[in-house]
C-alpha cells in the first residue's frame, strides 16, 4: 500500500517553481536589455559628443576663428530644446519607433562630421544630430525606467554610465583618428551606431502610450502644484549643463592657446567625463539613502570649488582635478531625471526631456552667449563664471524635495 508522503515544510508550495523560476528568467532578460541599452546610449552620445575633441582642427579647417567654438556646442545641443516636447508625443504614441529614428540621425551625423568642409554645412549637420538625441532620449530614459526594477537609483545609474563612457571615450578617439589619418576619416567613429540599430530595435522596450484622456484625467501630465519644483529642477540642472558643456568647449580652446597638442586637450575632457562614471554610481546610490538635496548640494559645492582651478593647472595635477570634477559634476545626473520622472509619474518621457534635454538646451545657450561676449585670450573668465553658475544652482536645489517620494508622493 502506498503512503502519502507530506510536503517538506522548507519547500515552495506546487507551482511555486514556476513563479521563481519565471521571475529569475524575467529579470536576467531585464538585465540583458539593460546592458544593450546602455551599450546603445553610449554609442548614441558618443558620436553626438565627439565634437569638443576635435573643435580646434574642425574650426580651423573650416578657416573659423576659435571664438567660434561655443556657436558649434550650443548648434550641437540647442535641438535638446526638443526633448519636452518629443518626450510628450513619446508618451502620447508609445513604441520604440522614435527612439531608433533618433538613434540612427545621430549615428548617420557622427559619420557625416568629418565631411563637412563650410560652417553653414557644418551647423546643419551638428542641428540634426541635435534633433536625432532628443528623439532618442526621453523614450530611451522611459523604457530604462522599466527595466530598473528595485534600487532605480543606482540602475538608473548604470544606464547613464553609457552616456557617460560615450561623451568621454569618443572626443579622445576622435583627436586620434584625425591626428593620425585626419578629419576624412572621421565617418568611422559612427560605424558601431550604424551597426546597432537593428539590435537596438530588439533591446529597448515598447513604451506604452498614455492613454488619451479628456480634461484632467489620470493620464494627463500634471504640472499645476509642480511649476516651482519643476522651474528649480531646469535651474539647477541647465547650470550644471552650462558648466558641462563650458568645460568640453573651453578646455580644447585652452589648450591650443598654451600651444598644447589636440590629443592632450581631448583627454582631460575625457578624464573628466569618464572618470564621473564613479560620481554618477557613486551619486544613484546616495540619493537612494540619503535622498536627493544633500547630493544636490554637495555636488553643486564641489564644482564649484574645482573648476577655478582647473582653468590654471598645468602638469599631472590637471588630471587629477579633472577627475574629481567629473565626479562631482555626474553624481546628480540620474537623481534629476528620477526627480522629473516622479514630478510626472504618468509621463515619465516628458519628465525626463524637461530634467535632460531642456536643461542642456539652456546651459548650451549660456555657454553661446559666454563665448561670444568673453573673447578668447580671456578664456579663464569662462571658468570663474562656470564657478558662479554651481553656485546659483546650490541655491536651486534647497527648493527641491529632500527625498524623491516627496516630489509626486509615496509610490
Amino acid at each position: 500500500m502506498s503512503r502519502s508522503v507530506a510536503p517538506d515544510a522548507t519547500s515552495p508550495p506546487p507551482g511555486q517553481h514556476r513563479g521563481v523560476a519565471e521571475r529569475l528568467a524575467g529579470a536576467s532578460d531585464s538585465d540583458r536589455r539593460l546592458a544593450g541599452m546602455t551599450w546603445a546610449h553610449m554609442v548614441n552620445d558618443g558620436a553626438t559628443n565627439y565634437l569638443p575633441g576635435v573643435l580646434p582642427a574642425v574650426l580651423l579647417d573650416a578657416h573659423e576663428p576659435l571664438g567660434l567654438a561655443g556657436s558649434l556646442i550650443a548648434a550641437l545641443a540647442i535641438g535638446q530644446a526638443l526633448q519636452p516636447l518629443i518626450g510628450w508625443l513619446s508618451d502620447r504614441v508609445g513604441g520604440r519607433a522614435i527612439l531608433v529614428t533618433g538613434f540612427a540621425m545621430t549615428s548617420a551625423g557622427g559619420a557625416l562630421l568629418g565631411e563637412t568642409h563650410s560652417l553653414a554645412v557644418l551647423v546643419l549637420l551638428l542641428l540634426v544630430i541635435g534633433v536625432g538625441t532628443s528623439l532618442f532620449h526621453p523614450q530611451a530614459l522611459a523604457g530604462a525606467r522599466v527595466l530598473t526594477h528595485g534600487r532605480r537609483g543606482l540602475r538608473t545609474s548604470i544606464f547613464l554610465v553609457g552616456g557617460e563612457l560615450g561623451r568621454g571615450l569618443w572626443p579622445t578617439l576622435a583627436s586620434l583618428v584625425v591626428a593620425h589619418l585626419g578629419l576624412g576619416y572621421l565617418w568611422i567613429i559612427g560605424v558601431p551606431g550604424l551597426l546597432s540599430i537593428g539590435f537596438l530595435w530588439r533591446w529597448a522596450p515598447s513604451h506604452a502610450p498614455r492613454p488619451s484622456t479628456r480634461g484632467r484625467g489620470r493620464g494627463a501630465p500634471r504640472l499645476q502644484g509642480h511649476r516651482r519644483p519643476l522651474a528649480l529642477l531646469v535651474a539647477y540642472a541647465g547650470l550644471r549643463a552650462f558648466a558641462t558643456f563650458g568645460l568640453v568647449t573651453f578646455v580644447p580652446v585652452l589648450w591650443h592657446l598654451r600651444g598644447e597638442s589636440l590629443v592632450s586637450g581631448a583627454t582631460v575632457i575625457t578624464t573628466i567625463l569618464v572618470v564621473g562614471i564613479a560620481g554618477n554610481l557613486g551619486g544613484g546610490h546616495l540619493t537612494d539613502r540619503l535622498g536627493t538635496r544633500p547630493v544636490l548640494v554637495g555636488s553643486g559645492v564641489a564644482v564649484a570649488a574645482l573648476i577655478v582651478p582647473l582653468g590654471y593647472l598645468r602638469g599631472p595635477g590637471v588630471w587629477v582635478v579633472a577627475g574629481v570634477l567629473g565626479c562631482a559634476l555626474f553624481m546628480t545626473l540620474s537623481t534629476t531625471i528620477m526627480v522629473g520622472q516622479d514630478l510626472l509619474p504618468g509621463s515619465p518621457a516628458l519628465g525626463s526631456g524637461i530634467a535632460l534635454g531642456l536643461s542642456n538646451a539652456i546651459g548650451a545657450l549660456v555657454v553661446l552667449a559666454a563665448g561670444l561676449l568673453v573673447p578668447s585670450h580671456d578664456i579663464h573668465i569662462e571658468f570663474l563664471a562656470m564657478s558662479a553658475a554651481s553656485v546659483l544652482g546650490v541655491l536651486a536645489a534647497f527648493g527641491l524635495p529632500r527625498r524623491l517620494s516627496a516630489a509626486a508622493g509615496a509610490h
